[in-house]
């Protein structure tokens, strides 16, 4: 590979990985906007109050503001109820259609207000990057194709995220349109890392990666189980939306006071989601200590994999201190990034695994 190629390609990486990042803060601010309540701070999508730039008080706004945006995300329902009905989900199109809390309006708060608006800043920033990443891999068709188009993919699956966002404020913040909504991040997330990664081999492509003693098929054994973690992390964070729905509910009710009410009216699924915990770590700490004693493994895997266990342990914690300190606010969105972190650590690490115990025979990505 020549130098011009291999600047081309570090340049590449380097976008990308700053776009990984991003939607990764992305994440941390979406937290923020569901833990402080301001999801409905701007009542219509793309604009804020009908305008790009929000107001500061309730006098910048018309007396019946409130019934023109209902009308407005009523009129978007219906067309997005039938968009369901047609793909043959008339019974989650008749559910939407029958909700009345779609047409509840929230009263004008503007720290809400920007909060939420600062969210949508930082989404169209997150496009513009996806973009750039974009531009970026088309120097790169004739090298790696397959990284162009992925790059393609990760930016209609970028507008397609920004569109469910429209449909969250629509629906009025309901509760599975959310849930829908992360776990699209945390597969562009996967798709980004992937793509990070893919154009690293283009550069270290060649480099003798099997100098560990391990075998194969022991190898094999421990990727094959991280991979069962990796599925297991995602039924973890769908347990853990389903609490934060509960949650959402139970603010709604005691008007985000009382915080410390809230964990003792939650329902099963805070105790399943709290033991699953436990569960994951189990697995994976075994996994560790099955690499450091087997020998052979390299060490950067082996301190990733410390790293891994230890973003568990941490997320942990962060569920403890909301459990037992009334849900404070700062937690929760950290809680959620670390979940969505661990996804991404078990992710990459799984990929590299699968490079190190298959070596590819040409000088093609597979």
């Amino acid at each position: 590979m020549n130098q011009k190629d291999r600047k081309r390609i570090s340049s590449f990486r380097r976008i990308s990985l700053v776009t990984t990042v991003a939607v990764f803060f992305l994440i941390l601010v979406g937290g923020i906007v569901r833990s402080t309540g301001a999801g409905m701070g701007c009542p219509d999508w793309p604009t804020c109050f009908g305008s790009w730039i929000p107001p500061t008080s309730e006098e910048q706004l018309p007396d019946d503001y409130a019934s023109v945006y209902v009308a407005q995300r009523v009129a978007k329902n219906e067309r997005f109820v039938a968009l369901l009905g047609g793909l043959g989900f008339s019974s989650l199109a008749q559910q939407i259609e029958e909700d009345d809390s779609i047409l509840q309006s929230e009263p004008f708060n503007a720290t809400k207000t920007w909060i939420e608006y600062i969210n949508r800043l930082i989404g169209v920033v997150i496009g513009f990057l996806i973009v750039l990443t974009f531009l970026q891999s088309i120097r790169l068709r004739k090298i790696d194709l397959t990284a162009t188009l992925l790059s393609f993919l990760a930016l209609v699956l970028v507008f397609f995220q920004g569109w469910l966002g429209s449909i969250v404020v629509s629906t009025n913040l309901l509760q599975w349109m959310i849930s829908v909504h992360m776990i699209v991040a945390l597969v562009l997330v996967c798709l980004l890392l992937y793509i990070y990664f893919r154009s690293g081999r283009l550069v270290h492509f060649g480099e003798v990666l099997d100098r560990q003693d391990v075998g194969p098929d022991e190898r094999s054994r421990v990727r094959f189980w991280l991979g069962v973690g990796i599925l297991l992390m995602f039924v973890q964070v769908v347990l853990g939306t389903q609490v934060r729905e509960q949650i959402d509910l139970i603010a709604v009710e005691l008007g985000y006071q009382d915080r410390s009410l809230w964990i003792s009216r939650l329902g099963s699924s805070f105790y399943i989601h709290r033991s699953f915990s436990l569960v994951l770590i189990g697995m994976h700490a075994y996994l560790l200590f099955r690499i450091i004693r087997s020998g052979g493994w390299e060490s950067g895997l082996i301190n990733r994999f410390k790293w891994l266990v230890g973003l568990m342990l941490t997320v942990v914690l962060s569920g403890v201190v909301m459990a037992y300190l009334g849900i404070p606010a700062f937690v929760q969105p950290l809680h959620l990034l670390l979940g969505s972190l661990i996804i991404g650590f078990q992710y990459y690490l799984w990929l590299e695994m699968g490079v190190v115990a298959h070596q590819p025979k040409k000088n093609v990505l597979v």
